[in-house]
């Protein structure tokens, strides 16, 4: 096989088509077989070979995949690598291949084919005359080399130079100076051409120079773009030269991935674990894992999930973290531009700015924004982040069902991942961020567990300075994040994770803060996006507040940013047709041409052919609205529906707001039956059989009478209370009051007063007790032009959270009992209500 220090290699030869790569000689080349050929010529020749000979293959490079043309030969390549099969692994994962490790000889010719099945076989002729020169590289070019020895030693001092570049204490660099010590100089084009980040078309051509003189001139140019690739990026990093040369080594590294020696590849992952600042414990484990790592082959399904894993924990920010920005002021004028009003919100985020900035070890409060839709929730938590001046990573938790989502998977099941906060770490880069949990009432629960109560120890200060996902097995510290949930409602909130919170509510707008809202950044976003300017299209308030009370009825500006961009959609039919037909308005001066017009210029429904375009800007008034939006969908139906004795009007929270609730009733003969109708939970039903017995036990104190007068309301009379909407489901200890006041009003025949609205629950001595959502439910009173609201004597302090001009607009009654409720729901008082007070008085006797 060998003749005078040269190799001579067998005039037969077995041939690997390969795709994905290109064998050097002197390099070594990790290959995949899974094509039918080549899998026959490693089963065939190397499993059952048994001698130096039989390992040697031909290596060709294809340019098409074999194993997609398995029928048809691929037109070969004429040049090709003799080599050395040094290792050959076999797997079944995921399909059945062979994985073999080539160690190039030398370059041969392809003369004849000899045939193409089972595997390829064909006649060869060696080209590389490798007894010509022996002479190590670093040895002196001698008088008889003439050009080629020129070359030769320009290719070694560039190679220097490439080494004096990099890192000496990475194992690739290290092994790259010992080969260029101690190789013969003719072979130092094709390794190094290997080892430097080179395409497989530029090592093609490598390939190709027969003649030793044309190898130099080819790898010679690659050389040099390498070593002027990594001047201009030490020129135009600004670092220190260690993290400069380990950036180097990585990006224009030598390519030794692809070589015998694995340790390279773990040994770069050593340092990163090194580099990582991970506690202790957690370096105990990935030190561990890599030991594991360098021991498995990288064929196996294993290899690649514990690479995984280790990068994970490399890439996890166990100590980076950003600086708070711990300016006050700042701080409020950031969110007083991006939100108007909620200043309950704004007071606790400057409470935390000022806390944190006199003691900075401050842990990470768990906020909790309770409020309905489109209040601006998840927008505030984004505010914050900026104000704060952290990375911002949002965590939609609606509708997640599955524990191992907040958790994440073990490393036992196939395609396990980290939890979503663990991912969340690794996608911000910072130990520090501001998480938004946003819908955490909207949590599943499946048999893969409970998510709800995989957030208790990530929501605990007290417990997520360690917390541990299933994927990870170690503890990672939470402790310096910024939680923020977002939620509608806390009643579907679980009592423990609601109890690790800190809930802040966040109620719904009143219409002139909606007007305030729209026109400082609902109006401006919406001509930005539909590419209009003020000077083209104007909305005034009178016009916005029509869109709020007679277009949208909500506690948020979802539904008002809908219409107001439904608006500048028809809009920019107008402009876009007046553009399309003048032309004219990039070169004639803007108030030259246009002038100011209010209203509409045409119908919306109506194709305008007119020849000039729109005159500008076009104002929004009354008729442009229902030219746009259609006949206005909600109107002031207060005092038309309650004209007839037996109506009363309620006040209800939903998670969407503050509601008005009409309850109706009748009476017609019978046996005294009560008929409930409107989809009516347990509370409701159960506050009307309390009112029904309350007013029976008070009904002579209060004149009621039946339908034939007796003193008995339900003798001999049926009653049906009614609460409107039916296909909506209603429930909550809120309608009690209303359900007295619709039936006194029924069996007294006077008629409730048309401007006020009730809330309340009572109990069956008549007392009144206080419920929740004040706020809300006053709110869509307002809305609904209501002038009186008659409220729980104990719910008179959360008054204070309403705005001033609600509370100047309103007539605020607080009662204590239903007698008081009744004189304020009827004009002139109601009978019999004074006569409660003198009634005597018992003294306990206990």
């Amino acid at each position: 096989m060998t003749s005078g220090g040269g190799i001579q290699i067998p005039s037969r030869l077995p041939l690997l088509l390969t795709h994905e790569g290109v064998l050097l000689p002197g390099s070594t080349v990790r290959f995949s077989v899974d094509s039918p050929r080549n899998m026959h010529l490693v089963s065939q020749r190397l499993l059952k070979g048994t001698s130096l000979k039989s390992t040697i293959i031909g290596v060709i490079p294809n340019t098409r995949d074999p194993e997609r043309d398995s029928d048809e030969l691929p037109t070969l390549h004429k040049i090709g690598t003799a080599g050395i099969a040094v290792q050959v692994v076999g797997s079944n994962w995921p399909k059945p291949h062979y994985t073999l490790l080539i160690t190039g000889l030398c370059r041969f010719s392809v003369s004849s084919l000899l045939k193409e099945r089972p595997f390829v076989l064909a006649e060869v002729k060696q080209l590389d005359k490798l007894e010509q020169y022996t002479t190590p590289a670093r040895e002196g070019v001698t008088a008889e080399d003439g050009e080629l020895g020129e070359l030769s030693q320009k290719f070694y001092q560039a190679a220097v130079q490439l080494l004096g570049m990099l890192d000496m204490s990475v194992p690739v660099v290290a092994k790259f100076r010992r080969l260029l010590d101690s190789l013969p100089r003719e072979t130092l084009p094709d390794v190094v051409a290997s080892m430097i980040r080179t395409s497989n078309k530029e090592k093609l051509q490598v390939l190709d120079a027969v003649s030793l003189e044309e190898r130099f001139k080819k790898a010679l140019p690659m050389l040099t773009r390498q070593i002027e690739g990594l001047k201009l990026l030490q020129k135009t990093r600004k670092m220190s030269p260690d993290h400069e040369n380990r950036v180097t080594s990585r990006q224009f590294s030598l390519e030794e991935e692809d070589e015998d020696d694995d340790g390279d590849d773990t040994a770069a992952i050593e340092r990163k674990v090194h580099g990582a600042n991970m506690p202790e414990a957690a370096l105990r484990i990935c030190l561990k894992e890599l030991k594991r790592l360098k021991k498995m082959p990288q064929s196996m399904p294993e290899y690649a999930l514990t690479r995984n894993y280790l990068d994970l924990m490399v890439e996890l920010p166990w100590s980076k973290s950003t600086k708070d920005c711990l300016d006050i002021r700042a701080a409020r004028t950031l969110l007083d531009n991006d939100h108007y009003a909620m200043d309950k919100l704004k007071r606790r985020v400057l409470e935390y700015l000022a806390v944190r900035q006199l003691k900075t070890s401050l842990k990470g409060p768990i906020l909790c924004f309770v409020g309905p839709p489109g209040v601006g929730k998840t927008s505030v938590g984004r505010s914050i982040a900026r104000t704060l001046g952290r990375e911002f990573h949002r965590i939609a938790l609606g509708g997640v069902c599955d524990q191992s989502d907040i958790r994440g998977h073990r490393r036992t099941y196939v395609g396990s991942m980290p939890g979503r906060i663990i991912n969340g770490l690794k996608t911000v880069g910072v130990n520090n961020p501001v998480f938004l949990l946003d819908e955490v009432d909207k949590l599943g629960k499946s048999l893969q567990g409970d998510p709800a109560a995989a957030l208790l120890e990530v929501l605990d200060p007290e417990q997520n300075h360690s917390f541990t996902d299933h994927y990870l097995n170690v503890a990672f510290d939470l402790s310096q994040v910024l939680f923020i949930a977002t939620a509608n409602t806390t009643a579907t909130i679980p009592p423990a994770l609601l109890d690790r919170m800190e809930v802040l509510q966040v109620p719904g707008y009143t219409q002139e803060e909606k007007v305030e809202i729209a026109h400082r950044h609902l109006i401006p976003n919406q001509l930005e996006q539909h590419g209009l300017t003020p000077q083209q299209l104007q909305i005034p308030q009178e016009s916005t507040q029509d869109i709020i009370s007679r277009y949208t009825r909500e506690a948020g500006v979802r539904s008002l940013e809908r219409k107001i961009g439904a608006i500048c959609r028809a809009v920019a039919v107008k402009v876009a047709e007046g553009h399309k037909v003048t032309k004219r308005d990039a070169s004639t001066p803007e108030d030259s041409t246009h002038i100011v017009r209010k209203g509409w210029p045409t119908s919306i429904n109506q194709v305008s052919n007119k020849v000039s375009p729109p005159e500008m800007p076009i104002v929004i008034d009354h008729s442009a609205l229902k030219d746009i939006l259609g006949p206005p969908l909600f109107e002031m139906e207060v005092s038309e529906r309650l004209t007839l004795p037996g109506v009363a009007l309620g006040l209800a929270w939903t998670p969407l707001g503050g509601e008005i609730m009409f309850v109706e009733a009748s009476r017609m003969e019978g046996e005294g039956q009560l008929t409930l109708t409107g989809q009516l939970g347990d509370v409701m039903k159960e506050s009307a059989h309390l009112a029904i017995s309350w007013l029976r036990a008070n009904a002579k104190t209060y004149q009621l009478t039946n339908m034939v007068g007796g003193p008995d309301p339900l003798d001999g009379t049926d009653i049906h209370l009614h609460f409107p909407a039916g296909a909506v489901t209603k429930d909550g200890p809120s309608a009690g009051v209303t359900i007295v006041t619709c039936l006194a009003s029924l069996f007294s025949r006077r008629l409730v007063r048309s401007d006020v609205a009730m809330t309340g629950e009572i109990t069956l001595r008549g007392l009144v007790l206080p419920v929740g959502g004040i706020k809300d439910k006053v709110l869509a009173a307002h809305r609904a032009g209501v002038k009186r609201v008659i409220l729980p004597k104990r719910n008179e302090k959360d008054l204070e959270e309403l705005p001033a001009n609600v509370r100047a607009e309103l007539d605020f009654v607080t009662a204590g009992n239903l007698d008081e409720v009744l004189n304020a729901a009827f004009d002139g008082g109601f009978p019999g209500t004074a006569s409660t007070h003198a009634r005597p008085q018992l003294t306990s006797k206990l």
